[in-house]
């Protein structure tokens, strides 16, 4: 098994088609796939520029459950994103940023962390693609910004192996805190400092 490294931005539900309409802005314009028509749960409709388990067929999420994208995605250069590009041999758009692709991103319309929340979980499609997440400040201020963007409540760095993971922002500020840690002993300690859902 190689490394599954992402991030996960936890929102209210009635925040999720503005999430999505900030992650279509990151498309590439260069990348050429059929508009994927979407229906969301209280009936918004939207066309988004990616796939959906790599097809364009029309997806109807009006029930909830989950809702799974193949995102292709705009970063801009630092160091490390640049050498990942190299190696991939990913030339730069004509604005400088390079597209990253496979992103994978799960929406869970109810969040496992809180039922009253929705969750984005974005996942590095390879290792070296993971190694990129975790070092990477550029592909940080994506997944930062977006949550910023979607007025989501917290956005976590998760390795996907159960241990340790990192608060990249929490409650309209950045952060960079662990769970488990002094602040945060676990999930639970997190989720309790999120607004009611609601408000």
């Amino acid at each position: 098994m190689g490394l599954a490294y992402g991030y996960d931005i936890h929102l209210r539900p009635r925040n999720v088609t503005r999430a999505l309409t900030a992650l279509a802005a990151l498309a590439p314009p260069s990348r050429d796939v059929p508009p994927l028509a979407l229906t969301l749960p209280g009936g918004d409709r939207l066309a988004l520029p990616f796939t959906s388990r790599f097809e364009s067929e029309p997806v109807d999420c009006s029930a909830g459950g989950t809702l799974d994208l193949d995102t292709s995605l705009l970063f801009a250069v630092d160091d490390v994103v640049g050498a990942y590009a190299r190696r991939c041999g990913h030339e730069p758009e004509a604005d400088g940023r390079v597209a990253i692709g496979y992103v994978y991103l799960t929406v869970r319309f109810e969040s496992p962390l809180h039922p009253d929340y929705a969750s984005m979980e974005f996942w590095a499609a390879t290792s070296a693609m993971s190694r990129m997440f975790a070092r990477s400040a550029a592909v940080r201020e994506v997944f930062t910004g977006l949550t910023a963007a979607a007025g989501a409540a917290c956005c976590l760095f998760d390795t996907g192996d159960g241990g340790t993971q990192q608060v990249r922002w929490l409650n309209g500020e950045p952060t960079d805190e662990p769970v488990p840690g002094p602040r945060f002993p676990n999930l639970r300690a997190l989720v309790d400092t999120w607004p009611e859902p609601g408000r």
